[in-house]
C-alpha cells in the first residue's frame, strides 16, 4: 500500500508545477494577452476591443522605459516618466475548478497597485517590490470570461533615488489549490551541519478552508541533485475546519554535500499533502546545507573556512529593458560578475525578483537581502542632476508605518529558503545625517565629538536620530520572528551619528557605507561589533582596508552594474560606476576588480593619452577632462582597450593583473621593462610613444616565468558586424535570445571607437525587446529597431514568441558594413 501511495505522489507531482511560486497549489503563469492603457480610466466603462488607447502587451511590462527621455522629468528616476496605468486580462476559469481555492499571485507591481476581478476590488499594495496574492474564489464566474483589472499609480514619479520602472514588471500567476492546502510560503527549511551529519529542520504550515476536519498525511522527501531520495519522513495530523496548524520535522542526512561558492550543491525538499490516499497539495523548494559564522575579530567563515566577501550592490533594472525581469538576462549578468571574482550580491535597496535568488542559489553567490531605503521620513530625491539644485521629497515613507513591518515579514517569508541568502538588511542609509535625521553631535560642540559642524550641523527641527533605534528594534524583531538563522544588518551612512543612538545595537552585524576611516577606531570602541563595508568605492585603498584588517569581513562595491536613475545633469541615463555597463559588457574597472578578486591568473591591457592630439584626440578629450589623466596622476582603473593614436604620441599603457610581474612588448619587441606588482595602486603601467601594431603584456611569476598574456592591436575602419559567441541560438518558447555584436575591421580586429548605427530586422515569430550599447549619454529613441554602437559593441534582446520548431532570422545591418545574420531556433 505504501509503495502504491508513493507511486501516486510521484505521478501527480510530475504533472504539476513542482516549484509553486507562492509555495502552495498548482501555479500557471498568465503573462500573455494583457491590455494596457496609460492614463486614468473608468473601470465601470466597458472597454471596446477597437479602443486604440488600450494596446496589447505581454508581461513583464515596464511602461516608463518605453517612453521618451526628457529633461523635464526627475534625474533621480532617470529622466523617465511615471504616471497612472491600467492593465486588463480576460481569463476563463473552467467549471471544473469549482470547489477549489483560486488565487492571483503577483511577484511585483510598481507601485501603489489595486487589483480588481470582475469589477470587485481585491485589495491594494503600495510597495512596488513586494510579492503578494489575493483570494479570488468569491468573485469568480465559472465557465466564462473573468476580467482582471490592475490599476498602477506611479504618479509620484520622483519617489525614489534611482529608477524604479512602472507597471506589472514581474510575473503573474494563477494558483489553484484544494480547500485544504499549504499556506503561502508555508514550507520553511533551515539546514544544520555538525561534523558529517546534516539535519534539515522543516516547518510546514497548513490551512483548512473546508467545512469539516481533515485527517492528513504529510510526506517530506529530500532529494539530492541526482534526484535520489536521501531522507524522508511521513507525519499525520487532523486539521480542524477553518484552522491553521504548523508541523515540525527533522530530515537527517549523512555526509551532506555542502553548498559553497565553488560547488553550489543543491537539494530539493518535496512536500506532499495526502487526504484519504489522494494527493491534495504539493510543494518543492530548493535548499541545501552550509554553515556560516560571523566573528568580531576574525570576520566571516563559510563552511568553516575564513574568507572575504567580495560583493557588489545591484539595482534591479537592465538598461533598455528597464525593470522588466527576464531570468536569462540576469543569468548572463550574474555569471559575468562571478567571472570577475564577485562572490556576493546586496539587493540595493529592495527585495528583487524570485528568479534572482534562484540564480544565486544555483551559481554560488551569497546574497544580502535588503528591504528599505527609507523609513518613516523621506530622503532627498534629486531632480536636476545628482546632488544638483533643489531636491524633491516624494517617496515610500507615507505608507511605511502601515505597511513596513508586513512588507518586511513578507520579504523574509518569501525568500528565507534560499540557501544563498546570508543576511537580512532592514535599511540603507536611513541614518544619513540631516537626510532626514539629525543629532546634536553633528554640531561639533560635544566633548570627544567633532571639532567643527559636519553635514550642515545639528538641525533642531529635523527628525530626532534617537528614533532610529526604536524603529530598528521593531524591524529586527520581525526578521527574527520569521527567520532566526541569519543575522540582521543595515547599511549605516552616518556611523558617527548612529553610534550615539541605539540603532547599531539592534543589528547583529553592522554595515559601514563609505566609512573605512572608522574601521579601526570603532573596532576598539565596540569590540563585539561585527563590521563590514556595506557600500564602497572602487578605489584600491577601500579594498586594502578590507584585506589589511582581519576583522573586516568584506565589502560591497557601488555598484556591480551601471543602472538607470540617480543620473547626473542632463543628458544622462543613470549612474555608471559599475563593473559592467548597461549592456552587461565588462568595463575596464571590471577587469581591474578581477585582478584583485579572481584566483585565476589574468591580465588586461588598456591605454589612454597623457596629452591630447592624434587620431583619437576628439574621442579622448572628454574622457581626459572627466578623469583628469595627467602624467603625475595615479594610473587609471578606467583605461579602455584601445591602441589607435598618432605616431609618437605619449601614451600611458596600464595592465590590471594578479601576477607578480609584467613586461610590455610592441610588435614582438620589449618596450616596457619588467615591473613588480604595485602594492600601492594595484596597477602596473608604462608611458611609451605610440606606434602602430600589436601591443602585448606578459604576466609573469616572481621568477619571470610567463603565466598569462593579453594584447591590443591597432585597428582600421570598421568593415563588418561580428556576432560574438554563436550565430545559431536555441531558446524555449518566450525565451530571450541575447545577441552580442562587435564591430571589427577587415582583419577581424575590434574597433572600439566605432559608433555606427545598427538596424535590427526580424523575420519570424519573435519580438525585439530592445537594443542596448551601454552609452550613458545617449538619450535617443530606445523603442525602435535602430541604435548606435558604443565602444564598438551592442547587445540585442529578442524574445521568441512562436511555437516549437519555429525558426527566426535576425539581420543586423549598418551602412557600409557587412551585416550579421543570426538564426534562432525555438525548442
Amino acid at each position: 500500500m505504501k509503495k502504491n501511495i508513493l507511486a501516486l505522489v510521484l505521478t501527480l507531482l510530475t504533472s504539476a508545477d513542482l516549484f509553486a511560486q507562492a509555495g502552495f497549489g498548482a501555479s500557471e503563469k498568465i503573462n500573455t494577452d494583457w491590455r494596457f492603457h496609460l492614463g486614468e480610466t473608468d473601470l465601470k466603462k466597458e472597454v471596446e476591443a477597437s479602443d486604440k488607447s488600450w494596446r496589447r502587451v505581454q508581461l513583464p511590462h515596464d511602461w516608463s522605459v518605453k517612453q521618451a527621455y526628457s529633461s523635464s522629468y526627475a534625474s533621480a528616476t532617470g529622466y523617465l516618466p511615471g504616471g497612472i496605468g491600467w492593465y486588463q486580462k480576460k481569463l476563463v476559469i473552467p467549471k471544473d475548478d469549482q470547489g477549489k481555492k483560486l488565487f492571483l499571485y503577483f511577484e511585483g507591481v510598481y507601485n501603489r497597485s489595486e487589483v480588481f476581478l470582475n469589477g470587485k476590488s481585491l485589495g491594494k499594495r503600495p510597495n512596488g517590490y513586494i510579492s503578494f496574492s489575493y483570494d479570488i474564489t468569491p468573485y469568480v464566474e465559472y465557465g466564462r470570461d473573468n476580467l482582471i483589472s490592475v490599476r498602477v499609480d506611479h504618479s509620484q514619479d520622483a519617489d525614489s533615488r534611482w529608477y524604479t520602472g512602472s507597471g506589472i514588471y514581474r510575473d503573474v500567476w494563477l494558483i489553484r489549490a484544494n480547500p485544504i492546502h499549504l499556506e503561502q510560503w508555508g514550507v520553511y527549511a533551515v539546514p544544520e551541519v555538525k561534523g558529517k551529519k546534516g539535519a534539515l529542520k522543516v516547518q510546514t504550515s497548513l490551512k483548512n478552508e473546508s467545512t469539516s476536519s481533515a485527517p492528513l498525511s504529510i510526506l517530506h522527501e529530500l532529494l539530492d541533485n541526482a534526484g535520489r531520495v536521501v531522507a524522508k519522513k511521513t507525519s499525520r495530523m487532523t486539521l480542524a475546519a477553518g484552522s491553521s496548524q504548523e508541523l515540525k520535522v527533522d530530515l537527517n542526512v549523512n555526509n551532506p554535500k555542502l553548498w559553497s561558492l565553488e560547488k553550489p550543491s543543491l537539494y530539493q525538499l518535496r512536500t506532499s499533502v495526502m487526504q484519504g490516499g489522494q494527493l491534495i497539495d504539493s510543494n518543492t523548494i530548493v535548499t541545501g546545507f552550509r554553515t556560516f559564522t560571523f566573528d568580531a575579530n576574525k570576520g566571516f567563515a563559510l563552511n568553516g573556512v575564513q574568507m572575504k566577501v567580495k560583493g557588489v550592490c545591484l539595482h534591479h533594472d537592465v538598461g533598455v529593458l528597464g525593470a522588466e525581469v527576464y531570468p536569462e538576462v540576469w543569468r548572463r549578468r550574474l555569471s559575468t560578475l562571478k567571472s570577475l571574482g564577485v562572490n556576493a550580491v546586496r539587493t540595493s535597496h529592495n527585495p528583487q525578483a524570485p528568479s534572482l535568488y534562484e540564480l544565486c542559489d544555483e551559481l554560488g553567490l551569497l546574497v544580502m537581502n535588503e528591504a528599505f531605503d527609507e523609513w518613516e521620513f523621506p530622503k532627498r530625491k534629486w531632480l536636476q542632476g545628482w546632488n544638483v539644485g533643489t531636491p524633491g521629497f516624494q517617496g515610500a515613507f507615507d505608507f511605511f508605518k502601515e505597511w513596513g513591518e508586513r512588507d518586511l515579514a513578507d520579504m523574509v517569508k518569501r525568500d528565507r529558503n534560499h540557501i544563498s541568502i546570508f543576511a537580512w538588511s532592514i535599511g540603507n542609509e536611513v541614518d544619513y545625517p540631516n537626510d532626514p535625521y539629525s543629532h546634536p553631535i553633528l554640531a561639533g560642540a560635544r566633548e570627544g565629538g567633532f571639532t567643527q559642524p559636519i553635514f550642515g550641523g545639528y538641525k533642531k527641527d529635523a527628525p530626532d536620530a534617537m528614533q532610529l533605534g526604536d524603529i530598528a528594534k521593531k524591524l529586527a524583531a520581525v526578521v527574527r520572528k520569521y527567520d532566526s538563522s541569519r543575522p540582521v544588518t543595515a547599511g549605516l551612512a552616518g556611523v558617527a551619528m548612529s553610534n550615539e543612538t541605539a540603532y547599531p545595537g539592534q543589528l547583529d552585524i553592522a554595515g559601514y557605507n563609505y566609512t573605512e576611516s572608522r574601521y579601526i577606531d570603532d573596532h576598539k570602541r565596540y569590540p563585539k561589533r561585527v563590521i563590514y563595508g556595506s557600500e564602497n568605492r572602487h578605489d584600491f585603498s577601500a579594498w586594502k582596508a578590507v584585506v589589511d584588517h582581519e576583522h573586516i569581513f568584506g565589502q560591497f562595491l557601488w555598484t556591480g552594474i551601471d543602472y538607470l536613475g540617480e543620473s547626473g545633469r542632463w543628458p544622462s541615463r543613470g549612474f555608471y560606476s559599475g563593473l559592467l555597463d548597461f549592456a552587461g559588457f565588462i568595463k575596464p574597472r571590471g577587469y581591474f576588480r578581477q585582478s584583485l578578486w579572481s584566483d585565476k591568473p589574468m591580465a588586461y591591457l588598456g591605454s589612454y593619452p597623457l596629452r591630447g592630439g592624434g587620431a583619437a584626440s576628439d574621442v579622448w578629450s572628454a574622457l581626459e577632462a572627466e578623469q583628469g589623466q595627467q602624467e603625475n596622476r595615479a594610473p587609471s582603473m578606467d583605461a579602455w582597450p584601445i591602441w589607435n593614436y598618432q605616431d609618437g604620441q605619449l601614451i600611458r599603457v596600464v595592465t590590471y593583473t594578479n601576477t607578480a610581474k609584467a613586461r610590455l612588448e610592441l610588435n614582438g619587441q620589449v618596450v616596457g621593462r619588467s615591473k613588480d606588482y604595485d602594492q600601492k595602486t594595484g596597477i602596473i603601467y608604462w608611458d611609451i610613444p605610440y606606434a602602430v601594431g600589436k601591443l602585448e603584456v606578459v604576466g609573469m611569476d616572481s621568477k619571470e616565468n610567463e603565466i598569462v598574456r593579453a594584447q591590443l592591436q591597432s585597428s582600421s575602419r570598421p568593415e563588418r558586424i561580428k556576432v560574438l559567441h554563436n550565430e545559431q541560438l536555441t531558446v524555449p518558447i518566450n525565451g530571450i535570445a541575447q545577441i552580442e555584436l562587435q564591430l571589427v575591421d577587415e582583419n577581424g580586429i575590434p574597433v572600439l571607437l566605432a559608433d555606427d548605427e545598427i538596424t535590427c530586422d526580424i523575420a519570424g515569430n519573435a519580438r525585439l525587446l530592445g537594443m542596448e550599447a551601454g552609452d550613458n549619454s545617449d538619450i535617443g529613441n530606445y523603442t525602435d529597431n535602430k541604435q548606435r554602437a558604443y565602444h564598438g559593441k551592442m547587445i540585442i534582446y529578442v524574445q521568441a514568441t512562436g511555437k516549437v520548431t519555429d525558426e527566426v532570422t535576425v539581420r543586423c545591418r549598418a551602412p557600409w558594413l557587412t551585416p550579421a545574420m543570426i538564426t534562432i531556433k525555438i525548442k
